[in-house]
């Protein structure tokens, strides 16, 4: 499925062309309702009115999950031998220690950031988040070039600078207004946290492809790694942030279904990802962050009497844009244009890689994401499970 994506269409090759055109709409359907569903399920549960629930216990929980989900795959790897799995375990995470100790760093800032996108979701309007989150992308490319040495399209520079552009917009139409806001939401802390959030996913999930790429760990055994960090440090971070009040008013002090939702979202969402997005390719992936975004905005409107003035339209249209263009592969720009000077012409599709440039990649911004390619963030999320 790492085939170029034609732009004129057409019938496939051989007869399973169809199942996996099939295949990549579901992944693209799966991919939007995950990213959409996390962000306005998180601003949904933090504006009930009553009791609210502690947000590092939601985080703990998620790591919890996932990590059990980890754990039971792995035991189906070893096709129900519990002495196999145990041995397997003690090997790579105790014997292999300095390997599993690398995965601090990661577990450390997914952490952090999951922490931050409840305070930013609580702060923002779950459409201005959505915009604005887009980021990650700027993020993540700008890692993959310190760290990695990668190297980006004319058209992928352009596509970050009106990201920028765009968020910049969107930011300027909240700090002027854009509707009622409730008394305890604070545009400010909300853009700094989601900020910082897009900082630590960019180098979390750069971090973390240098880790799956040099070592010979399972993505699950690497989750399930970053699960037990991730549950030793959000309990820590909950000791810091909320002990007192955990304490007294309980663990699950709060929890509604809908919470329970969240969490559920969170823990199995990006492994869900995880599986569907290697039948993607990287327009489905530009184009599911992009419904997605205006899938929140849509919801927004309905759900919390979010405005859309035409300062917001603008920069939501210009970051979907840029998701867009920043998804297309290396020559994509010189296709496109070929293609619109040629609309006439008939004949096969060709789209062919310039000689002696690798295959157009993607990479996760975040944890939810186990795809290794590079420059793309997930959509996910993750948020870390998003």
């Amino acid at each position: 499925m790492d085939r170029p994506v034609c732009v004129t269409g057409g019938r496939g090759e051989d007869g399973t062309d169809h199942s996996h055109r099939r295949l990549k709409y579901i992944s693209l359907a799966v991919l939007v309702v995950q990213n959409a569903s996390l962000i306005l399920s998180i601003r949904y549960t933090r504006t009930l009115p009553g009791d609210r629930f502690f947000a590092t216990t939601a985080v703990v929980m998620a790591e919890v999950l996932k990590g059990l989900t980890c754990l039971l795959l792995l035991f189906a790897q070893k096709r129900g031998n519990v002495k196999h799995l145990v041995l397997f375990l003690h090997e790579a995470v105790l014997v292999q220690y300095v390997d599993t100790l690398k995965l601090a760093v990661p577990s450390l800032i997914y952490t952090l950031q999951n922490n931050l996108q409840y305070v930013a979701i609580s702060n923002l309007p779950a459409a201005t988040f959505q915009v604005t989150y887009q980021l990650k992308i700027l993020t993540t490319a700008l890692f993959s070039v310190l760290m990695l040495n990668r190297s980006l399209s004319r058209l992928q520079w352009v596509s970050l600078l009106l990201l920028f552009t765009g968020v910049a917009i969107v930011q300027a139409q909240q700090a002027g207004g854009g509707g009622p806001r409730p008394l305890d939401q604070n545009p400010g802390v909300g853009l700094a946290a989601v900020v910082a959030s897009c900082l630590s996913s960019g180098f979390a999930g750069v971090y973390f492809e240098k880790i799956l790429k040099g070592s010979s760990g399972s993505v699950w055994l690497r989750n399930l790694q970053l699960g037990l960090f991730g549950t030793a440090l959000g309990l820590v971070g909950l000791w810091w942030a909320e002990g007192t009040a955990v304490a007294h008013h309980g663990f699950f002090f709060g929890y509604t279904p809908a919470v329970w939702g969240v969490v559920l979202n969170q823990a199995f969402g990006g492994l869900l990802v995880a599986v569907v997005v290697k039948y993607a390719d990287n327009i489905l992936k530009g184009f599911a962050t992009s419904l997605s975004i205006v899938l929140s905005t849509v919801a927004s409107i309905r759900l919390f009497g979010f405005h859309v003035d035409p300062l917001f339209a603008l920069g939501a249209g210009l970051v979907i844009g840029a998701v867009y263009l920043y998804s297309l592969p290396r020559g994509a720009a010189k296709a496109i244009a070929s293609a619109s000077t040629s609309a006439s012409a008939s004949g096969p599709c060709t789209h062919q890689q310039p000689p002696g440039q690798p295959p157009p990649s993607q990479l996760s911004s975040h944890r939810g994401d186990l795809s290794t390619q590079p420059f793309l963030p997930k959509l996910l999320t993750k948020v870390k499970g998003s």
